[in-house]
C-alpha cells in the first residue's frame, strides 16, 4: 500500500506544474537540464519496470512521462 501511495503521489507531483505553466505560458523558473535529467530518469525508470515486468512501476512511470513531457516542450517552446 506504502508503495501505491508513494507511486500515486510522484506519479502526479508536477501535474500543477504542467496546469500552472500551461495556463501562464511561463518558463522562467524552469531550468531545461533538470527537466531533461528528470525525463531521462523516468525512461530509465520505465526500461527498468519493463524488463521486470512490474506493472506498478511501468504504470506510474509511463505515467509520469506523459505529464513530464510536455512541460518540457513548453520550456522549449516558450523559452526567451
Amino acid at each position: 500500500m506504502v508503495g501505491y501511495v508513494a507511486a500515486v503521489l510522484t506519479t502526479f507531483a508536477f501535474l500543477p506544474q504542467v496546469l500552472h505553466t500551461f495556463k501562464t505560458k511561463s518558463v522562467d523558473d524552469l531550468h531545461v537540464s533538470t527537466l531533461v535529467a528528470f525525463s531521462s530518469g523516468i525512461v530509465l525508470w520505465l526500461v527498468y519496470g519493463l524488463h521486470l515486468r512490474s506493472w506498478p512501476m511501468i504504470l506510474a512511470n509511463a505515467i509520469t512521462l506523459c505529464i513530464q513531457l510536455p512541460l518540457l516542450a513548453m520550456k522549449l517552446r516558450y523559452r526567451k
